[in-house]
């Protein structure tokens, strides 16, 4: 039944609600096809036309700060819309870079960062190391060949030549003194002689003394001589290292030049690249002996050669980010990265070490990417969630977006109480989009206590759960299903089982003019039903697979519900489905276990006394009751007040309690029976126990709508059911619940039966007509109710108690005021 013909039928709370307004059939002439294969998957997101708007705005905006935050429960179908616009990646937000990390021969704790065009990463390491192989080849071979040798040769000659030569002219000088020079295994000494004889000791003291003096002056001064000339050795031993250092520089040019000019005029227009590639020249330039120490003899002894480049890290490239593939294509492809686990050094990177002698060794090479680095130019997909509990990641984001660079800083780094030399690689500038995905309750947390999370997330695209059902949108539904029938590779469906999913998916929403968008579970039903249809050996999933698949999905969660209701039936916990009892009623609670909910009925009791003007909950009072809860019962006791003393004080003490609840209560849905349930103990008045009763109230009377209606229906349903159905029993709901019902068949066959009823009502007073069999009655221009009402008799008993309050007050009649600020101590106090 439609909305408005039900709103056209004169409400009679009296008359219980027909069995057309407890379940909307999906009919047949709303889903005009025989199976799905007859119809198109839906080419766009059914009913995320407001999400929809807002990614393509974050996603076209350029300007800082608009990051988006895509809201949505878990399942809703969030990563399929990002998937979606993702998927093609467009184009990208910066012109697509390479980039790597190299060394820095000037500061090697500090490597350069190179942003290279795509794929030019990766031909420059390749490039490098061939150069490196060429190297090892050609420098050997170069202080091998014969010119090196003649001329390494010729400057040894020159050396030994210049050292024989003052060597020759001193010996010819002392010589010419009578004064041999000669050389002993410790180097040179000078000695007398006559007639080319070297003289004795004895032949040289047989001298005169003038002779001797003579000789021994001589040879003074020819000491001096060779002094001068030892010392001058060590500088032509210098001179002779620099020549042979030059001489090897020009050696190691002729191999070195010829290579780099190749990558000089295949880099020329990367300035950087050149002037790395001048660093790299001169360095080896500088350092060619170690290539010289590592030659081959020869080409045969190549392929020996090859595992030595590795002994030349300073001269690698670390390619951090190859875009090449993306780049490929034309036009380009922006990156898009989702990252599971967005840990600090998954988002930031990392500086690895090696363990070299039992120390801890790093260098440029060992810098490792983050995905903040492979989504640069494109965009970033993260869990808000799981960013927020991995520690330093929320802040690290938040700074590296702000900043618009990427600084590789490890934690030991930052927290580091000593001084130690680390790795300083330089920032490289980042341009993205950051997408993080999370329900509406984080969203509104971060917006509520982060003051910088809504200067960099200024986009917030939100899902919608739920859609109005119609007959467009059914059919638009209907090609959702198709599209996740082909998803999930599950087998097509009969229209009647589309039909089944339709109304299974208005009860999850609790609403049968909506159906839920919540693609998960959808897609869930979808495999299940599918499992029975095979299970059957069917080729189409119908109506029946559906079904059987909901109830096997009840059943699997269905065991302590089970338990629960089995305490009732054999009177562990009490409550009553039939007769009357005063002060008594059967109200109806929720228990939500995950996505699984159940209802179940609950004894609700109340006591009414002369007192001081106050209703005492009591799961308040031992701290079982929720703030939800004391609102409700705050109304109950200002409805009460306003309604039968308003122009003098309420000398009433009441309490009420949920009987055998030992765990906490929440929420304001028992309002009407516990109200009923103080009404009942004023008048006197028994509560019909075949009838359970759920609604919230305002102040003036009112019924309001509750959620889970459909649970406590079917919860007070089962117990009845178990012990009988006797044609009177049944559930009075607020009448805004009314097109909240999706009841299941066999609650809907009993009524159809006249077994079981409901009723809708919309004021306290034809609640309390329903459950107490009497008339509510109404207030005459002077505020009385007839007698024998249910109004007209708590007025009776209220004037009682205010007689037996002035009777007990004594003289000052302030006793009930000093029992009233002793309650309010009280409730201070708690």
């Amino acid at each position: 039944m439609r909305q408005d013909e039900s709103q056209s039928e004169p409400r009679n709370f009296r008359k219980p609600l027909l069995p057309s307004q407890l379940y909307r059939a999906c009919e047949a002439g709303e889903l005009p096809f025989t199976t799905t294969e007859e119809l198109e998957p839906l080419a766009d997101h059914f009913g995320q036309e407001r999400a929809t708007e807002a990614l393509r705005f974050g996603l076209d905006m350029r300007h800082d700060g608009y990051n988006l935050f895509l809201l949505g429960s878990p399942g809703v179908g969030k990563h399929e819309l990002l998937e979606d616009f993702l998927g093609d990646n467009g184009e990208p937000l910066a012109p697509l870079r390479d980039w790597c990390y190299v060394n820095n021969f000037d500061a090697p704790h500090k490597p350069i960062a190179l942003g290279l065009p795509p794929g030019m990463g990766r031909q420059l390491r390749t490039d490098m190391a061939h150069c490196v192989e060429d190297l090892l080849a050609s420098i050997p071979a170069a202080f091998q060949s014969d010119e090196y040798q003649s001329r390494l040769q010729e400057m040894g000659e020159q050396y030994s030549q210049r050292e024989q030569k003052a060597f020759q002219e001193l010996g010819e000088k002392a010589r010419a003194e009578n004064i041999a020079l000669i050389q002993t295994p410790n180097g040179y000494t000078l000695a007398p002689m006559r007639d080319d004889k070297i003289l004795s000791p004895p032949d040289f003291e047989a001298l005169p003394e003038d002779e001797q003096k003579h000789t021994l002056e001589v040879i003074e001064g020819l000491k001096n001589d060779l002094k001068a000339i030892v010392r001058q050795l060590p500088l032509w031993v210098k001179e002779g290292r620099e020549k042979l250092r030059e001489l090897n520089r020009e050696f190691s040019r002729l191999s070195v030049d010829q290579l780099f000019a190749e990558l000089r005029k295949r880099y020329a227009a990367l300035p950087q690249v050149v002037a790395y590639l001048d660093e790299v020249k001169a360095d080896v330039v500088d350092n060619v002996d170690a290539f010289r120490g590592t030659g081959g003899e020869g080409p045969g002894g190549q392929e020996h050669q090859k595992p030595k480049v590795e002994s030349f890290p300073q001269y690698s490239v670390n390619v951090l980010v190859d875009n090449g593939s993306l780049a490929g294509d034309s036009p380009a492809r922006a990156p898009v990265v989702h990252e599971d686990n967005p840990s600090f050094i998954n988002l930031v990177g990392r500086i690895e070490h090696t363990a070299q002698f039992g120390t801890l060794f790093t260098d440029f090479t060992l810098i490792k990417p983050g995905a903040l680095h492979a989504a640069n130019g494109g965009y970033l997909v993260l869990a808000a969630d799981k960013v927020l509990s991995n520690a330093f990641a929320w802040e690290a984001l938040k700074r590296i977006v702000r900043s618009r660079e990427i600084r590789v800083q490890s934690l030991e780094q930052m927290f580091s109480f000593a001084s130690t030399t680390q790795l300083e690689p330089e920032p490289i500038p980042l341009d993205i989009k950051v997408i993080l995905t999370g329900d509406r309750y984080l969203y509104y947390l971060l917006e509520q206590y982060d003051p910088e999370f809504a200067q960099l997330f200024k986009v917030a695209a939100d899902m919608a759960e739920e859609v109005r059902r119609t007959p467009e949108t059914t059919m638009l539904f209907a090609r959702l299903v198709k599209g996740l029938q082909q998803r999930h590779g599950v087998k097509p469906l009969q229209s009647c089982g589309v039909g089944k999913i339709i109304e299974h998916c208005a009860r999850q929403v609790e609403d049968n003019l909506k159906i839920s968008l919540h693609q998960g579970r959808i897609g869930d039903l979808l495999c299940e039903a599918d499992y029975w249809a095979r299970e059957r050996g069917g080729e189409l999933i119908t109506g029946e697979d559906v079904d059987r698949a909901i109830d096997a999905g009840i059943r699997r969660m269905d065991q302590f519900r089970e338990r629960s209701h089995e305490s009732i039936l054999r009177n562990v916990m009490m409550v009553d489905t039939d007769g009357a009892r005063v002060a008594q009623v059967n109200g109806l609670s929720v228990y939500q276990l995950g996505t699984y909910a159940f209802g179940k009925p609950v004894r609700i009791t109340a006591t009414a006394r002369l007192g001081a003007g106050r209703v005492m909950d009591i799961e308040r009072e031992v701290r079982l009751g929720g703030k939800i809860h004391a609102k409700g019962v705050m109304i109950i006791s200002s409805l009460l007040a306003d309604r039968y003393a308003r122009n003098q004080p309420l000398p009433l003490s009441a309490t009420l309690a949920f009987e055998q609840s030992y765990g906490g209560i929440e929420g304001d849905s028992a309002s009407v029976a516990e109200l009923t349930a103080l009404i009942s103990a004023l008048s006197g008045i028994p509560v019909r126990q075949d009838l359970a009763v759920t609604g919230s109230l305002n102040q003036h009377g009112q019924v309001q709508p509750i959620g889970g209606a459909n649970e406590k229906i079917e919860g007070f349903f089962a117990i009845c059911e178990a012990r009988g159905l006797t044609g009177r029993q049944g559930v009075i709901i607020p009448r805004a619940n009314v097109e909240h019902l999706m009841l299941r068949k066999s609650v809907v066959s009993a009524i159809e039966q006249q077994r079981f009823h409901i009723y809708a009502v919309s004021t306290i007073d034809e609640a309390l007509e329903l459950l107490m069999d009497t008339e509510a009655g109404a207030a005459d221009g002077e505020g009385r109710y007839p007698p024998a009402s249910i109004n007209g008799r708590v007025m009776a008993r209220v004037a009682e108690l205010i007689d037996l309050n002035k009777k007990f007050a004594g003289p000052s009649g302030s006793g009930g005021d000093r029992g009233a600020e002793s309650d309010r101590e009280r409730d201070d106090e708690s």
